[in-house]
């Protein structure tokens, strides 16, 4: 079994993660990881929303998947755009990672309240940049680029005074010791299908079987709630839009927000015990209203 997936530190370590999971239900099974460069890894000098969508970190893998030179790819969920091609599908996925955000300081700082007005914070992310001025207008908002390790030497260099990155990608790093605060759900919704590992497999692939063996069914669920909200906003990496949804036995806590390319944003906290994906879907197009009138 050949996994296909992108060649950076995090990316190698979530595939590894799927191809352990692989190989302990099934010890005869050979695993190997098949390096492919996408668009998103070779251009680091413009912000991602000024170079194309979602798919420049999965189009290269997806074609590979249609060729059949790879049996899966692994992605982060929140790379993948909200709808995949008719011959490709996501299977279930494994058990996820910490969905929250945290923010790193460099030396100089240790909180929030310590990070002066007109304080140089980096993301790349619309989401999390309309989410930090909502809750600290007076910061001056960078992009950045780059892998994790990439990020942090940056901050390190004094280039920045504080980043915001996944509390996952850390964890998976293991850099958690880099961690100056993680965000409640309140201050900051995640991406949706934050801290989740993607399988994308063709839909003839002979090892669909296998696969469901390692799924992790509350985490499935949470994708398919999370991702629909995105593909019911018709979300981009462009807009500020954000889904968390947390399930137990008797219903889902959701988290949501949609806003414009002004960074306009309307947030709404609700709790479903019923027709959940139906409710979903209306609180997305409720806020997509929202945003749409203000506009």
């Amino acid at each position: 079994m050949i996994i296909g997936s992108r060649g950076s530190a995090l990316a190698l370590a979530q595939s590894e993660e799927v191809k352990q999971a692989l190989e302990t239900i099934n010890d005869t099974l050979n695993v190997q990881i098949q390096v492919i460069s996408t668009k998103g890894d070779r251009i680091l000098d413009r912000p991602l929303g000024a170079i194309g969508s979602k798919g420049l970190f999965t189009m290269e893998i997806e074609k590979e998947l249609r060729e059949h030179t790879i049996d899966l790819a692994v992605h982060s969920l929140k790379d993948m755009p909200s709808e995949l091609g008719e011959d490709l599908v996501l299977t279930g996925t494994i058990a996820c990672n910490d969905a929250r955000d945290c923010i790193v300081f460099s030396d100089k700082y240790h909180s929030m309240e310590e990070l002066p007005a007109g304080a140089v914070v980096g993301t790349g992310s619309a989401r999390r940049k309309a989410q930090l001025l909502a809750m600290r207008p007076d910061l001056d908002i960078r992009d950045i680029r780059g892998n994790i390790l990439t990020r942090l030497q940056k901050l390190d260099d004094g280039q920045y005074d504080a980043i915001v990155m996944a509390v996952a990608g850390l964890n998976r790093m293991n850099l958690t010791h880099r961690i100056g605060k993680v965000f409640t759900y309140e201050e900051m919704i995640p991406a949706c299908g934050q801290g989740i590992l993607a399988i994308e497999v063709h839909k003839d692939c002979e090892y669909l079987p296998l696969i469901e063996r390692i799924v992790d069914p509350l985490t499935t669920k949470r994708m398919q709630y999370e991702r629909l909200f995105l593909e019911t906003v018709n979300g981009s990496c462009h807009l500020p839009v954000a889904c968390h949804v947390e399930s137990d036995e008797c219903g889902c806590h959701v988290y949501a927000m949609c806003g414009d390319e002004s960074l306009y944003i309307v947030r709404k906290e609700a709790w479903f015990t019923e027709q959940i994906e139906e409710n979903i879907r209306n609180l997305a197009l409720e806020l997509k209203k929202k945003v749409e009138n203000h506009g």
